[in-house]
This record gives C-alpha cells, sequence and structure tokens, in this order.
C-alpha cells in the first residue's frame, strides 16, 4: 500500500474514476462529496495526502483547506482539483494551505504522479531538527514557525521551502534545486514555485519587515538565499 488518500469531490462519475485510478496505483482511498464531511474526516482520521477539488457544495475548497490549516494545524499535503486556471486562482489556493494545484481536464497519470510524489517527499521529510536564524526559528519535529517571538503559520510546501533555504544559508538556492527537492520531476507549473515564494515572503518578511528587516533576499539570475 503506498498511502491513504481523501478524496474529496462532488462529482460522482469523476470521483469514481479518480478513485479507481488511484486505487489501481495502490491507495487506499476514503471519500468524501463536500466541505463540512471533509473537513470532519481529515480532522478525525490520519491520511497521507488530500485531493481536494475546488467547487464543492455550501464550503467550497478553498475555505476547507484554509479551515484544515489555520483552525486545525493539520500539516497532510493537499492537492487541489479546479477548472479555474488563472494565477490569481492558484495564488488563492496556495494562500489557503494547498501543496499543488491541478487544472481539470487532467490527465490520471499525472495526477498519480503528483499525488505519489506528495506522499513520498511529506515521508522524507527531517525530524527533531531546529534551526534558528536571527529572531526566526524552525523545528521540524513540531513544524511550528515562530519570528521575534510571533508564531507564523505556514503551509506544508512553504515549510518545506523555509527549511531548504534555512538548511543551505548562506549559501543561494536556485529555482531548480528548490523545484528538484520540492517536487522531483514532476513541478506543478511555471508559476506554483513563485507562488510559494510570494506567500512565504509575506508571512516571513511583510510583517517584520520595517521593524526587523527582510530575511529572504532574491540574489539575480542565481537563486535565492535567506540571511539576518
Amino acid at each position: 500500500m503506498k498511502g491513504t488518500i481523501l478524496l474529496v469531490e462532488d462529482h460522482r462519475d469523476l470521483a469514481e474514476t479518480v478513485s479507481m485510478t488511484l486505487e489501481s496505483a495502490g491507495f487506499v482511498i476514503d471519500y468524501a462529496a463536500d466541505g463540512l464531511q471533509a473537513i470532519q474526516l481529515a480532522t478525525t482520521q490520519v491520511f497521507d495526502a488530500i485531493v481536494l477539488d475546488v467547487m464543492l457544495p455550501g464550503i467550497d475548497g478553498f475555505t476547507v483547506c484554509q479551515r484544515l490549516r489555520d483552525e486545525f494545524n493539520l500539516d497532510t499535503p493537499i492537492l487541489m482539483l479546479t477548472a479555474r486556471d488563472q494565477i490569481e486562482d492558484k495564488l488563492e489556493g496556495f494562500e489557503q494551505g494547498a501543496d499543488d494545484y491541478l487544472v481539470k481536464p487532467f490527465v490520471m497519470a499525472e495526477l498519480v504522479a503528483r499525488v505519489t510524489s506528495l506522499v513520498n517527499r511529506k515521508r522524507g521529510e527531517m525530524a527533531n531538527t531546529q534551526i534558528s536564524l536571527g529572531n526566526l526559528s524552525l523545528d521540524s519535529r513540531t513544524r511550528k514557525v515562530s519570528r521575534a517571538g510571533q508564531d507564523i503559520v505556514l503551509s506544508p510546501t512553504g515549510f518545506r521551502i523555509l527549511r531548504i533555504l534555512l538548511r543551505e544559508s548562506p549559501a543561494v538556492v536556485s529555482r531548480d534545486a528548490l523545484e528538484n527537492e520540492l517536487w522531483g520531476d514532476e513541478v506543478p507549473d511555471s508559476d506554483a514555485l513563485r507562488s510559494h515564494i510570494y506567500i512565504l515572503r509575506k508571512a516571513i518578511d511583510r510583517p517584520f519587515e520595517e521593524e526587523h528587516g527582510a530575511l529572504i533576499k532574491t540574489v539575480k539570475g542565481v537563486g535565492l538565499k535567506i540571511e539576518a
């Protein structure tokens, strides 16, 4: 068994097709048809990843994702499914805590590859590691991040990017290196990393920039680095 997946999709035919495809790939599937059921299952059972449709009855997928991250502090990887392919929609999904974004219609083989990558990378994360830089600290065991004494909530992908930058500091990390460590050969699209970095800066630097300065810096033509 590769892992247990929560599929949240109100379109029955698509849900059946996705379930059969993921089960054929070795995953065990649990299913929710709406946002409230998704929150109930995700917060009472353990899943290796969540495949979450945006357009749901009652509570939409963006709200479900946001509540799972902010209210329940859930760090399960979330892959969002949607027919909305504008960068503003992707940014909204990433800002609410999504790790990956797949636009409908999609090829089932790509869905399997994305889900497998999320599950494998989640399992391969470092544990029991604390890293500090100036007034910023990160704890991989508890998945807590704080700066200047204030707790910061990050999506799992934002957490991984920050950990990579801290681990390599003060060295510069190239875009290719970040994408390879985050997603391997299954990079979501050209906007994904940029969107995650934008949201990470918004959380790590923007509230503290005036008093403490920015930590995440762009080295033009090379990549990113983090330094006090």
